[in-house]
C-alpha cells in the first residue's frame, strides 16, 4: 500500500524560509518590521548590488562620499566638543574661552599636562600586549589600499583627545581625519570596493573632516588630493568635493564651521611684496624643518636618558606645563591664541619671536614625549606669529607694502603649514576661502611653494612622512605604492622545482633530462641545501662531455638566492646585478632550503601589469 501523501504545506520558496513575512512582522511591532527589512536586504544581496553600482556608476560613489562627509562632519563636532569640555573642566575656563588665549595660568595648572601624560602612559601599558602599529590615513592609502582598523583608530582618537584636552601642544586634526577615514574604510569593506575606489573613499573621509574643521570645502578637498589620495584626477573630484560640502553643511547646521579668520581687505601684490613673501616662505620652511628635526631629537633624548616609554608623556607634560606658565599660548593647538593674534595689534618683534620659540619647543616636546596629535593648526598659529615679524620688517622697509598685519600673517600661516603638513594648494585654497581675495591667494601660494621647495630640496619630507622615516619606512607621499609591497617573490615564484644532487654525474643527468625536457634544474647538496642552478643546455656543451664529470662543475649562481618576502624592485636589482635569467627562492638565506624559482621575464611581466593597472586608476 503506498504511503499516504502528507498534507500540502504552503511553504515559501527556500530562499524565503526562516524569514518573517511582512504581515507577521507588523503583528510583532517595529522590531519585527526591522527584522523583516534586514531579511529583505540580506535576500536581495544589497551590498553586492551596491558594489556593482559603485563600480559602474560614478554617481553612486558620490552618494557614498556624501554619507562619509556627513559622518566626518558629525565626528568633528563631537570630538571638538569633548576636547573643549575637557579643557574647560580641567583649566576652569570661562565660557567661550580657549586655553591658549588666556592671559596667564595658576602655578598648579602646570601639572595638568603631566596628569594627561600619566593617563597616556597607563593606557600605553594596558595596550602593550597588542603590539599593534597604528596606521594613519597616509600610510593606509600608500601601503594598504585604504584599509584601516576601527579599534586602532578609536585608540588613536582617544589618545589625541586626551593629549589636546589636557593641554599638550598638539591639534585635533589627526583625530578628525582618522575617524572620517576609518568610517569610509569600513563602508568600503562592507561593500568590498576595489582598491582604487577604497582609496578615493578614504580620501573623502579626510576631506570632509578638514573641511568641517575649518569651514572650508576647497581646503578639505585639496587636503585629500595632496596628502591622502596623492593625486588629482577627474574621477576623484566629484566624490571628494561632495564629501567636503556635505561635511561643511552639517557643521553649519549646528552653528559651526566658520573660517578661522576673515580678511576683507583688498590688496595689490607687486614685485616688492613678492620678494618679501618669498623670503617669508624660505624662513617658514627652515623653521618647519627645525621643528621636525627637533621632534626626533626629543625622542632620542628620552632614549638616551633611558626614560621608560610609559613615563615619557608625564615627563614631557611637566615640561609643557612649565612652558605654559610662561605663556599659555603654547598649550593645546592654539585656537584661542590665533584668534587673539588677529584681533589685537601685532606683538613686538622680540615677544613674537619668543612665542615662536616656546611654541616650537612645546610642540616638539609633546610629540617627542609620546602625546598624540598633529601639527596642522599649531603650524598655522606659528606661521601667523611669524607673519607679524614679517609685518614689522615690511613696515621698516616701506610702510605701504602691507596695509594691515593680517596679510603677512596669513602668508606666514600658509608657508609654515605647507612646510610641515605638505600641501601648498591646500594652503592656497585656505587663504582664498578665508579672505575671498584672489591677489592674496596668489601671495599665499608663492609663500607655500617657496617653503615646500626648500623643504623638498633640503629635507625631503613633510611631518607625516618624516615620522614614517624615523620608523624605518620610505613613504614620501600617499601615492599608492602598496601594490609594489604586495608584489613579492613569494607571490610570483613557481613551486614545481626539479632538483638533483650536485654529485650526480653529467651522464646520468643527461639521461634524466634530455634536451627539451627542462630548461633549468636545481642542484642540491647532500643535506638538501641549495648548491646552485643548472642550465640544462650547459650539460650538453662539448666541455661537459668528459667522462666522470659531475653536475657540480656546471652550477651557476651558487651564492645568489631570493627569499619570499623580497619585493619586485629589489628582486629585479639582483637579476640585473648578477646577469641572471632565473634565480632560486629559498625559505631562509641561512638554511638555503629551496621552495621555488622565479624568472626575470615573469617578474617584469607581472610588474608591468600592475603598473598599467595603477596608471589606469590615474587615467580615470
Amino acid at each position: 500500500m503506498p504511503d499516504q501523501a502528507e498534507p500540502r504545506q504552503n511553504l515559501p520558496p527556500p530562499e524565503f524560509q526562516g524569514k518573517p513575512s511582512l504581515l507577521h512582522a507588523l503583528g510583532e511591532g517595529w522590531a519585527g518590521v526591522a527584522v523583516w527589512w534586514l531579511g529583505r536586504i540580506d535576500r536581495a544581496g544589497l551590498p553586492a548590488r551596491l558594489r556593482t553600482l559603485v563600480r559602474r556608476r560614478e554617481s553612486w560613489l558620490v552618494l557614498l562620499a556624501v554619507l562619509v562627509g556627513v559622518f566626518a562632519g558629525l565626528m568633528v563636532l563631537l570630538l571638538r566638543s569633548v576636547a573643549y569640555w575637557l579643557q574647560s573642566t580641567l583649566f576652569d575656563l570661562p565660557p567661550d574661552q580657549r586655553i591658549s588665549g588666556l592671559g596667564g595660568l595658576p602655578v598648579d595648572a602646570m601639572l595638568i599636562p603631566a596628569a594627561g601624560g600619566v593617563l597616556l602612559g597607563l593606557i600605553g601599558l594596558a595596550l602593550r600586549r597588542r603590539k599593534a602599529r597604528y596606521v594613519d590615513l597616509v600610510e593606509a592609502n600608500a601601503l594598504h589600499g585604504g584599509k584601516l582598523s576601527m579599534v586602532d583608530s578609536l585608540i588613536i582618537t582617544g589618545q589625541t583627545i586626551i593629549s589636546n584636552g589636557f593641554g599638550a601642544s598638539v591639534g585635533l586634526e589627526a583625530a578628525y581625519t582618522q575617524m572620517g577615514g576609518v568610517a569610509a574604510s569600513k563602508l568600503g569593506d562592507m561593500l568590498q570596493l576595489r582598491r582604487g575606489d577604497m582609496r578615493k573613499l578614504v580620501g573623502c573621509g579626510a576631506a570632509g573632516a578638514i573641511a568641517a574643521a575649518f569651514g572650508a570645502p576647497l581646503t578639505g578637498a585639496f587636503y585629500a588630493f595632496e596628502l591622502i589620495i596623492g593625486t588629482y584626477t577627474i574621477a576623484t573630484l566629484a566624490p571628494v568635493m561632495a564629501a567636503s560640502i556635505a561635511a561643511v553643511l552639517v557643521t553649519a547646521l549646528f552653528g559651526h564651521g566658520e573660517p578661522i579668520v576673515t580678511i576683507p581687505e583688498v590688496i595689490t601684490i607687486g614685485v616688492p611684496q613678492v620678494l618679501l613673501i618669498i623670503l617669508s616662505g624660505l624662513v617658514t620652511g627652515a623653521i618647519g624643518i627645525l621643528l621636525m628635526r627637533l621632534v626626533g631629537s626629543v625622542e632620542q633624548a628620552f632614549r638616551t636618558f633611558k626614560i621608560p616609554t610609559w613615563a615619557r608623556p608625564a615627563v614631557g607634560g611637566l615640561a609643557v606645563g612649565a612652558l605654559g606658565l610662561i605663556t599659555p599660548a603654547v598649550l593645546s593647538a592654539g585656537h584661542g591664541a590665533l584668534e587673539k593674534a588677529f584681533a589685537a595689534p601685532p606683538l613686538p618683534v622680540v615677544l613674537a619671536i619668543s612665542i615662536v620659540f616656546l611654541k616650537v619647543l612645546a610642540s616638539a616636546i609633546s610629540l617627542g614625549a609620546g602625546f598624540r596629535g598633529g601639527l596642522f593648526f599649531a603650524s598655522l598659529f606659528l606661521g601667523a606669529i611669524l607673519g607679524q615679524v614679517l609685518y614689522w620688517v615690511a613696515l621698516w622697509i616701506n610702510p605701504g607694502l602691507f596695509p594691515e598685519p593680517s596679510i603677512p600673517m596669513l602668508v606666514g600661516m600658509a608657508g609654515l603649514a605647507a612646510a610641515i603638513v605638505g600641501g601648498p594648494l591646500t594652503m592656497a585654497f585656505l587663504a582664498l576661502e578665508t579672505s575671498g581675495s584672489l591677489p592674496l591667494t596668489v601671495a599665499v601660494l608663492v609663500a607655500a611653494v617657496a617653503s615646500s621647495m626648500l623643504v623638498r630640496e633640503t629635507f625631503g619630507y613633510s611631518f607625516t612622512t618624516w615620522r614614517f622615516h624615523l620608523r624605518g619606512e620610505t613613504i614620501r607621499s600617499a601615492h599608492d605604492v602598496g601594490w609594489m609591497r604586495n608584489l613579492t617573490v613569494g607571490r610570483m615564484m613557481r613551486r614545481d622545482v626539479k632538483s638533483v644532487s650536485e654529485e650526480m654525474t653529467l651522464k646520468e643527468f643527461r639521461r634524466l633530462y634530455p634536451l627539451g625536457a627542462a630548461t633549468r634544474v636545481i642542484g642540491l647538496r647532500d643535506d638538501g641545501r641549495y648548491a646552485g642552478m643548472i642550465d640544462v643546455a650547459d650539460a650538453y656543451a662539448d666541455e661537459a662531455l668528459e667522462d666522470g664529470a659531475m653536475v657540480g662543475s656546471i652550477l651557476r649562481h651558487t651564492d645568489v638566492m631570493l627569499h619570499p618576502a623580497l619585493g619586485a624592485v629589489d628582486a629585479e636589482a639582483l637579476f640585473e646585478k648578477h646577469n641572471a635569467d632565473a634565480l632560486v627562492v629559498v625559505s631562509d638565506l641561512a638554511e638555503r632550503k629551496v621552495i621555488g624559482t622565479l624568472t626575470e621575464s615573469h617578474l617584469l611581466r607581472r610588474y608591468s601589469n600592475e603598473l598599467e593597472r595603477a596608471r589606469a586608476d590615474l587615467a580615470q
